[in-house]
C-alpha cells in the first residue's frame, strides 16, 4: 500500500481577539490507501479539527500536508473545494441533507458541480439509491425518513463521484444501536471494496472494527494503536 495521506508536524492555531488556542500541536499521521481507520479520543482533543483538515476543509497553520501526492499547502480555495467534490467523500453526524429536496435530490447534489450531464446523473444516482438500500426512497424527503435512512442517503452522497477517501465524523451519533450497526456494516462493505475509510469516533465498538486506532489527546496523537 502507498500513503494516501502524509501529515507532518501539522499544527492548526485559533486566534479570537487575544486568546489563542492551539487545537493541533505537530501531529504526524499517514493513511494508507485502502486503509480502514479510526480517530478516537475525549472531546476537545482535536479530533473534529484533524478531519477538517483532512479534508480540506480547513488549512493548516503550519507543517506539511499530502493528500494523494498532491502538496494541499499550496493549493487555492477553488482547488481545494475541487479536492473535496471528488476525491473526498464527507458524512457526518447530523446527516448535513437539504430538508426540502428529495433523497435523489440530495445525492444529486455533488454531481451537478461536477458538471456531470443528465443522463449519467440519473444512472448514478439510481444506482447510489440501490447501492444503499433506498431504492424505493427516491421521492422521500428527510422528513418522510429514519435517522437510519438519512444517514444512508448521506453515505450515497458522499460517494456520488467516486472519491478514494471516505470521512465520517461520529456517523452513528444520532441512531439507535441497530441503525449504527448497519452504517458500520455498510462503512466496511465499503472499505472491502477498496474505499479508504475514516472514522471520527467516541465508540470503541467502532473503532474496534476498523484496521487501526488513531488515539489523540490535547491535540497530539497518543499511539496510533495495532494493526489487526
Amino acid at each position: 500500500m502507498s500513503a494516501i495521506m502524509d501529515m507532518k508536524q501539522i499544527r492548526k492555531v485559533y486566534q479570537t481577539g487575544k486568546v489563542t488556542f492551539e487545537a493541533l500541536r505537530g501531529i504526524d499521521i499517514q493513511v494508507e490507501r485502502g486503509e480502514s481507520v479510526a480517530v478516537v479520543g475525549p472531546s476537545g482533543s482535536g479530533k473534529s479539527t484533524l478531519m477538517n483538515l483532512m479534508g480540506c476543509l480547513d488549512v493548516l497553520t503550519s507543517g506539511e500536508y499530502k493528500l494523494d501526492g498532491e502538496l494541499v499547502n499550496t493549493l487555492t480555495s477553488n482547488q481545494l473545494a475541487d479536492i473535496r467534490n471528488k476525491k473526498v467523500g464527507f458524512v457526518f453526524q447530523a446527516f448535513n441533507l437539504l430538508p426540502y429536496a428529495t433523497a435523489y435530490e440530495n445525492i444529486e447534489i455533488p454531481l451537478l458541480f461536477a458538471r456531470v450531464t443528465g443522463r449519467k446523473r440519473r444512472q448514478r444516482v439510481t444506482e447510489l439509491l440501490a447501492r444503499v438500500g433506498l431504492a424505493d426512497k427516491a421521492a422521500n424527503k428527510p422528513t418522510e425518513m429514519s435517522g437510519g435512512e438519512m444517514q444512508r442517503v448521506a453515505i450515497a452522497r458522499a460517494l456520488a463521484n467516486d472519491p478514494e477517501i471516505i470521512l465520517a465524523d461520529e456517523p452513528t451519533g444520532n441512531l439507535d444501536s441497530a441503525s449504527g450497526g448497519e452504517i458500520v456494516k455498510l462503512f466496511n462493505e465499503l472499505w472491502k471494496q477498496g474505499k479508504t475509510i475514516i472514522i471520527i469516533t467516541h465508540d470503541a465498538s467502532i473503532a474496534g472494527q476498523t484496521q487501526r486506532i488513531i488515539r489523540l489527546k490535547d491535540g497530539a496523537v497518543d499511539g496510533n494503536g495495532d494493526l489487526r
